[in-house]
């Protein structure tokens, strides 16, 4: 990274998650900030769901702390620390990114969906009027859900083993498109879409998420693990020659909202 800052003026915001390793946040978003003249850098934190109250506790009274960027498995709870949020993330219930209000209390947004929604289309796939297969309703799923219904596919077919939690988000999201939101299985068969939003696949010993037999060369399958950079079930699909989008693409479809999230009208002054 050329030019890089680091000293006691720079301005820090934190990404946290259990695990962390795999993020790959915190130079791209770095570089960015930095490449617009901000005097910032972006830290990676690993924070149990047990320690989260206490680390947002701790970074209330970091007054060099102008964010913070969530990602598994805290998405969720870090709504409730939030003083304010856009619809988007009231919708959701979730967040994952939060910055400095005036006051000093946070303020929230989830961008992974629409960050999904643009990747997948920068990789050739449109979702308006495809048949959507999507696994897992949890922070990243459904922020996913919601943008693929608002990027008009067909229908949603929501793949989540909690019952109650899938059967929230169904509730949630038919109030807005009624009808096209479905419970769905594993099986892949009548999808032209099909997205793995779990972090099933990140372990070697992690069974694929879809049955890969049901899968059509025509179906185009996307995953949001970033490591591995390709997961069994990329690596499947791409056997099978179907079009794919990996974990990396999305992160590179969130990293320009959350920079311009975190610049907008927020301290982080360079």
């Amino acid at each position: 990274m050329s030019n890089f800052q680091l000293d006691g003026a720079t301005r820090v915001v934190a990404i946290i998650g259990d695990p962390i390793a795999q993020v790959k946040s915190p130079a791209g978003v770095t570089q960015t900030l930095q490449a617009q003249g901000r005097n910032a850098i972006v830290m990676p934190v690993h924070v149990a769901t047990a320690d989260l109250d206490a680390f947002m506790q701790g970074a209330a009274c970091m007054r060099n702390l102008d964010g913070v960027i969530v990602t598994v498995p805290h998405k969720l709870d870090a709504y409730r620390f939030c003083a304010t949020a856009t619809e988007r993330a009231h919708f959701l219930g979730g967040v994952n990114i939060l910055r400095r209000n005036a006051d000093g209390s946070w303020h929230g947004d989830h961008f992974d969906g629409e960050g999904y929604v643009h990747a997948l289309r920068r990789n050739g796939c449109e979702p308006r009027g495809r048949r959507a297969l999507l696994a897992g309703a949890g922070g990243a799923g459904s922020a996913i859900a919601l943008a693929l219904l608002e990027a008009g596919v067909q229908s949603l077919a929501l793949h989540e083993p909690d019952a109650a939690r899938r059967e929230s988000l169904m509730a949630r999201l038919s109030q807005r498109h009624a009808g096209r939101v479905v419970a769905g299985s594993a099986d892949p068969r009548g999808f032209d879409l099909v997205i793995n939003a779990t972090p099933v696949g990140m372990s070697p010993t992690d069974p694929v998420p879809f049955d890969v037999s049901g899968l059509e060369r025509s179906t185009f399958v996307g995953d949001v693990i970033t490591k591995p950079a390709v997961t069994p079930l990329i690596e499947a699909a791409r056997g099978l020659g179907c079009g794919t989008q990996v974990g990396a693409d999305m992160f590179a479809g969130v990293c320009a909202l959350m920079v311009e999230f975190l610049l907008a009208d927020g301290p982080l002054k360079g």
